[in-house]
């Protein structure tokens, strides 16, 4: 199993979600996050003062699926996702040991 992790723009959420229900996945977390890439945040002007805004809102999407739907999950995710700006996001995946559905106990594949 891998976990699937996605750091997105705020706006592309809901086109992420409709990819990856589209392909099957039937869960997946989502939180809001704030950072910075090479972009190293931008300058914005409020009232007639400019400040600098260093961690840019984002939000970061987990998905656990098996070995083999990794790829198609991580494609739908950064087809979705791209804007072709700076700022899209990354996508990353690492391996998963062990998930446990704690309602029933039920372990490995059968978790998800």
């Amino acid at each position: 199993m891998k976990l699937i992790t996605a750091i997105v723009k705020p706006y592309r959420l809901d086109a992420v979600k409709t990819s990856l229900q589209e392909l099957g996945v039937r869960g997946l977390t989502v939180t809001e996050a704030s950072g910075y890439g090479r972009q190293h945040g931008h300058t914005e002007v409020y009232r007639g003062a400019e400040y600098r805004v260093d961690l840019v809102p984002k939000v970061r999407i987990e998905v656990v699926v098996e070995d083999a739907d990794a790829e198609p999950v991580i494609e739908a995710v950064v087809k979705a996702a791209q804007t072709g700006k700076i700022g899209d996001g990354k996508v990353w995946a690492v391996p998963v040991e062990t998930v446990v559905r704690v309602r029933t106990g039920e372990r490995g594949p059968d978790a998800l």
